[in-house]
């Protein structure tokens, strides 16, 4: 398989250089409120999403889906910000690392945190707590568009997380977004070097705009 260039440039980017261009090119791609479950997670891929819905009677499954996806993929799981009871845990965690998934983001709570932060499989979420999904929810859809914390998630959009959170890179913008961030990050850099160089860091950044990085085009 080739190298997906777009998803090797996200993940050379911070997500607030990226939550930067995001702003500059009106688009809402940041995760509200979605947490690492440690500080140390890193997660660059593109999304296999799921969409999550109260359980049927009978009940459907909650997360057998995890051979279908992908290595690489970011797991999206919409789970409507619910807080009560969880869709991820230690048996998907395992087997997410097995195969290669880059990482899984739930618009809601996970559990079994330290499985994931023991093996270093990134998880962010809302927050954790331990009550199961079971026969509380169940998988309504696979790879459709769902909501991550206020921020719309397409299949195969990139998804970047790290210490800050979880930002969205729409499909559609992707090459100028990281076009975009790429450059803020080139003008922060060289901020920094003429700092370090002696200069006033109010001329500095009005010699590489600073003021006009995040500012929003026309």
């Amino acid at each position: 398989m080739e190298p997906d260039r777009n998803v090797e440039r996200a993940g050379k980017l911070d997500t607030a250089t990226l939550s930067d261009a995001l702003d500059k090119l009106g688009i809402a791609g940041q995760c509200y409120r979605i947490k690492p479950r440690s500080g140390s997670f890193r997660m660059t891929g593109r999304a296999y999403t799921l969409l999550y819905g109260p359980a049927s009677n009978p009940p459907g499954t909650v997360g057998d889906y995890i051979d279908d996806v992908p290595p690489g993929s970011v797991i999206v799981l919409d789970n409507g910000g619910r807080d009560n009871a969880t869709v991820w845990g230690d048996i998907l965690t395992e087997i997410a690392q097995r195969r290669g998934i880059a990482g899984t983001v739930i618009d809601g709570v996970c559990r079994d945190v330290a499985l994931c932060t023991q093996i270093g499989y990134p998880v962010f979420s809302k927050d954790h707590w331990m009550r199961t999904g079971k026969d509380r929810v169940q998988v309504e859809a696979t790879n459709v568009t769902v909501n991550i914390g206020d921020a719309r998630v397409q299949p195969g959009d990139i998804v970047r997380g790290d210490a800050d959170g979880v930002i969205v890179i729409p499909k559609e913008h992707e090459d100028k977004l990281l076009d975009t961030a790429e450059a803020v990050e080139h003008a922060e850099n060289a901020i920094r070097e003429a700092v370090r160089g002696g200069m006033r860091l109010d001329e500095a950044r009005k010699q590489f705009r600073y003021h006009q990085l995040q500012t929003r085009e026309a």
